[in-house]
């Protein structure tokens, strides 16, 4: 069975919704990740979470283009997140036709972290959204096995567990623990490749995820092991923000480039 595709935010953050949903229809994607929140205290609110313009827009260029809005991110789990601050996210998920939320953990309190997921989660439900943990080895969720004490603990039909090669290798996780995941939690996985060895501080490990990620086979990611435990037909976003390409190839250019590495990774295995 084949894997859908869809371009991650991160592969084209340099260009507007719109054009990122254009540009994946162009490149060949079969879907698109979109942001509407900040990843970062230091990054500006995304216009398409207010302006009802940008989002009648981003609404043609998804109907015109039938490419299928995958997931909207990002929402990190905070000490201080009220789910109510949260409806207008997901309700222009849901009118979008999103279907998962990229979830981060960003709560050192465990049980409390699991009592928002478990709210979240809920939240999300009711929008028709899933809520998918995407273990990073810099934040309070670091590991797959820290994301499924938390699924597991809230027991929700629509919570998920997101693997990332990137962080799937950081993390020190295996192919083996892709394999025991419990496949109703996997609604789709994001790929990319990494240099190796690596700077295992958080500084660094950020900085490549955010800006020095590679194609497939440009790093030293055992990529053919974590493809082979994945689940046949499962959506992969390709995520692959790259700075230095930015500077001198095209959002299309770079989304062209990406698919057909991964491509190519998969025809292999």
């Amino acid at each position: 069975m084949t894997h859908p595709f869809s371009l991650a935010f991160l592969t084209v953050t340099d260009a507007d919704p719109v054009t990122a949903v254009q540009t994946a229809a162009q490149a060949g994607y079969d879907m698109v990740g979109l942001h509407f929140l900040p990843a970062s205290p230091t990054e500006a609110a995304y216009p398409i979470l207010t302006d009802a313009g940008v989002q009648a827009a981003v609404a043609r260029a998804l109907a015109e283009t039938g490419v299928q809005l995958a997931d909207i991110e990002i929402v990190r789990l905070k000490p201080d997140t009220r789910m109510a601050d949260l409806d207008p996210f997901l309700a222009l998920g849901q009118r979008l036709g999103a279907r998962h939320i990229l979830v981060a953990g960003d709560d050192t309190d465990r049980n409390r972290l699991i009592d928002t997921y478990g709210r979240f989660c809920v939240a999300a439900g009711h929008f028709g959204l899933s809520a998918d943990i995407e273990p990073m080895p810099w934040t309070a969720i670091r590991t797959l096995a820290d994301a499924v004490q938390i699924t597991d603990a809230v027991n929700q039909h629509n919570s998920g567990i997101l693997v990332d090669a990137l962080h799937w290798d950081r993390a020190g996780d295996t192919a083996q623990t892709v394999q025991a995941l419990d496949p109703a939690l996997l609604h789709y996985a994001q790929v990319c490749d990494g240099p190796k060895p690596f700077d295992p501080s958080d500084a660094d490990m950020i900085r490549i995820a955010r800006e020095a990620r590679l194609l497939p086979g440009e790093g030293g990611i055992d990529l053919t092991a974590l493809l082979r435990a994945l689940p046949a037909g499962l959506p992969i976003s390709i995520e692959i923000p790259n700075q230095a390409r930015a500077l001198t190839q095209t959002s299309l250019e770079r989304a062209r480039a990406a698919l057909a590495a991964t491509r190519a990774l998969f025809a292999d295995n």
